[in-house]
């Protein structure tokens, strides 16, 4: 009959709807998550007024701020993320480093120290972590979230650290065995540490003991310096390549 329009079959209708969705552009789909970034925390110790350590005629707060520089390099040019708490010979107090590292959400931390050793076996390295008692991470939230004041899971700042000590021991046996596997005399020690208590991050104190004899630096200074900053960097690349930071080996 004239004029009569024929429905299209459902079918058809079917067909034409799968068709159109087809057609919808890939950047309608919902990306995945970019995984998280890996930053570390540099830490040196001391500043302002506060010299540290006589390392001969250079105070500690200038020879922790020299490493630091040092250390960033190392790790820039291994493609590692670094955030630091002084770049200057100014003073930074506790919390303010803490809350740097927090805020960086970092991986690791290294809080730089340096010493003169009156041993007769030679330089050596000293790692101390904080001597906070452990809590169990279930009082806290997954280890991806770190805590923030006011909000859920809120952890105590003077305290923060005690979730994160079982992670911050991890971290001292990558370093200490990286450091060993050159060579160095390594410590381990723990002890009352400000800045790292209030961090929420794993987190370790870095003492270098120097042995030096006069008040210039040496050569053989100088030698012991370059291998353990190569050595903490090393450590750091393979905590990455672990995903030390969560307690779980990336794929």
């Amino acid at each position: 009959m004239a004029g009569t329009h024929r429905r299209p079959s459902l079918p058809g209708s079917l067909a034409a709807i799968f068709i159109l969705f087809a057609l919808l552009p890939a950047a309608a789909q919902t990306p995945p998550a970019p995984a998280p970034r890996f930053v570390v925390v540099l830490d040196a110790a001391h500043g302002g007024d506060d010299l540290g350590a006589r390392l001969g005629n250079q105070a500690e707060k200038d020879y922790t701020l020299a490493l630091s520089v040092k250390l960033r390099s190392l790790l820039m040019a291994r493609g590692i993320a670094v955030v630091t708490t002084r770049e200057s010979g100014a003073d930074v107090d506790a919390d303010r480093r803490a809350e740097i590292a927090n805020r960086a959400n970092a991986a690791a931390c290294l809080n730089l120290h340096a010493a003169l050793t009156s041993s007769k076996n030679g330089p050596a390295v000293h790692l101390f972590l904080s001597s906070l008692p452990p809590v169990a991470e279930s009082r806290f939230p997954p280890l991806r979230q770190r805590p923030i004041a006011g909000g859920p899971g809120f952890v105590p700042w003077r305290t923060a650290q005690s979730a994160w000590i079982t992670r911050s021991t991890a971290l001292a046996g990558v370093l200490n065995s990286a450091l060993t596997h050159t060579g160095i005399t390594v410590t381990l020690g723990r002890t009352a540490l400000p800045a790292i208590d209030s961090m929420a991050c794993p987190a370790v104190a870095v003492e270098i003991a120097l042995q030096r004899q006069t008040d210039a630096a040496s050569a053989d200074d100088a030698g012991f310096e370059a291998k353990v900053a190569d050595a903490l960097a090393a450590a750091l690349v393979e905590w990455r390549a672990d995903g030390g930071q969560f307690g779980v080996r990336r794929p």
